[in-house]
């Protein structure tokens, strides 16, 4: 969908998200080089290429991409054996060449049979690792939280801002009128109160102050040969190890896995509820990991904790990734030495926050109402990426998901060409016997295939089960996106009610699920 809009007012709208995702992904890019065993530079880098780069070739409006967690195990494994950074990159040119072949073979479509219940278990599970992996930061420790729990040695100066970082966002978020100060982000404001009582507490010399390893640590070439050495280009004889090449294709399934995730969970946390093409999503991710190979910068994905930071601040288009993009490149150039007196207990509150609201009660209160079969799924997902990792963690709840619906019948959804689509007055949609959540894809593209200004009849008379993630993207393709391309939508075989949400008609649908006999 394409919305008309000026690029002064889409700067309006996107600036403060923009902003605030910078201010995540700051200390994430340097954190993440740094798990990985590369320079940090190399994680800004990748930042700097996935903000700008992939921002703006994307079709997703959301997703935000940089250097990714779920990688940083793999690229510390790869520069051990390897014994050179510059030897890695060579993996990291393979790596992007390979992902843009799988857009090309259209690979990116697998997502689209991931349930609901999983994506969501997926986001949940995120969002306690993000909370689990930012406690030690907000305490003022470098070490895991089981190592800090039997320490037992907290900063209190740490402590103290990070809990006066968490009460101005709350408070911030929930004030009316503070709420609409869209261009002074709560997570500026709480970033800038950081600074400033840190600096109290240096100047008046007290235990508060808090430790240089604590503070965001990004490097500061003094000289046009210093900023020329941090650059790293790719050692081309690499091609002729075979380690190498393991890597970069291992490197290129984990991180279009990844980066297909996000995009399905960012796509969810859209308003407008637009959908991202993933096979061209992979060609781009493709592309600019074969550029950030080349300028010396980590591999990266789609990263859904940038995306979800993204999205809670309002952004409506992908000018906020580029604006991000931008910002931690003059950052960069013009004021290390200012981001270097932030905080980490800071940003721990941020994404600690960031996190809750992925992992938010009203989540599991959700899919238990849905049902069991929709609820084992989603926390044995959550339980997974938590204590396995992200993969293992899908798998396993697909796996279960699956299990849960072998004994329907798995019968194609209708699907209309988009030829038909465009050359049609009137569309209808029949639904078949059983509608389970493997018939998704096809509904999902015929819903996106459908002109503006189209009269659409969704028949689900014959449907003896439609499983509820059909059900949740009919009701989305109904609320919002027939609404803003002037569809008329009728539905035949359903029964649905009406609610009114910020003065706005919502349908919801539901169907009875009727005996074969």
């Amino acid at each position: 969908m394409i919305i008309n809009q000026s690029i002064g007012k889409l700067l309006k709208q996107n600036f403060s998200s923009g902003l605030v995702v910078f201010l995540v992904a700051l200390p994430l890019c340097l954190g993440i080089a740094l798990a990985s065993g590369a320079p940090p530079l190399a994680g800004i880098l990748s930042g700097i290429v996935g903000g700008i780069v992939i921002g703006a070739f994307s079709t997703s409006h959301i997703s935000v991409s940089g250097p990714a967690a779920g990688l940083a195990a793999i690229v510390l494994a790869a520069i051990t054996e390897l014994g050179s950074f510059e030897l890695f990159l060579c993996a990291g040119l393979i790596a992007g060449v390979v992902q843009f072949i799988l857009g090309f073979v259209r690979a990116g479509s697998i997502t689209n049979y991931i349930p609901v219940a999983v994506i969501e278990g997926m986001l949940a599970g995120i969002g306690v690792l993000i909370i689990l992996k930012q406690l030690p930061y907000a305490l003022g420790s470098n070490e895991s939280l089981l190592a800090l729990i039997e320490s037992s040695q907290i900063h209190v100066g740490s402590l103290l801002i990070a809990l006066i970082s968490l009460a101005i966002m709350i408070g911030w978020d929930h004030h009316p009128k503070l709420k609409k100060i869209k261009l002074l982000p709560s997570a500026l404001v709480a970033v800038i109160v950081g600074i400033l009582l840190n600096n109290l507490f240096v100047y008046f010399n007290l235990p508060l102050a808090i430790p240089n390893s604590q503070l965001v640590q990004l490097p500061i070439p003094h000289s046009l040969e210093e900023a020329e050495s941090l650059i790293r280009c790719p050692n081309f004889s690499g091609f002729t190890n075979s380690v190498v090449w393991v890597t970069g294709i291992t490197i290129a399934v984990v991180a279009s896995v990844e980066t297909l995730l996000s995009i399905e969970a960012a796509d969810r946390l859209d308003v407008h509820r637009r959908i991202t093409d993933n096979n061209h999503e992979l060609r781009v991710q493709g592309f600019a990991n074969i550029l950030a190979s080349c300028i010396g910068a980590l591999p990266m994905t789609s990263v859904i904790v940038r995306s979800s930071a993204n999205a809670s601040a309002g952004a409506t288009h992908k000018i906020s990734a580029v604006i991000h993009g931008i910002l931690l490149l003059i950052c960069v150039i013009s004021i290390p030495t200012l981001l270097n007196q932030i905080p980490l207990a800071t940003l721990a509150a941020v994404l600690i926050l960031i996190g809750f609201k992925l992992t938010h009660p009203k989540h599991y209160k959700h899919f238990w109402h849905k049902g069991i079969y929709q609820f084992i799924p989603f926390v044995a997902t959550m339980v997974a990426v938590v204590f396995l990792d992200l993969l293992k963690g899908v798998g396993i709840g697909l796996v279960i998901s699956i299990l849960f619906i072998l004994h329907g019948n798995m019968k194609r959804a209708y699907y209309l060409s988009r030829e038909e689509l465009s050359e049609a007055d009137e569309i209808v949609l029949e639904l078949g016997e059983e509608v389970s959540f493997l018939n998704k894809a096809a509904i999902k593209k015929t819903l996106k295939n459908i002109q503006p200004n189209s009269k659409v009849t969704i028949n689900a008379e014959k449907a003896l089960y439609i499983a509820s993630d059909v059900l949740e993207l009919l009701e989305d393709f109904t609320n919002v996106y027939a609404q803003e391309n002037n569809i008329q939508v009728k539905l035949r075989g359903f029964k649905y009610d009406y609610e009114h949400q910020e003065g706005v008609e919502h349908t919801h649908i539901r169907v009875e699920h009727r005996s074969r006999i």
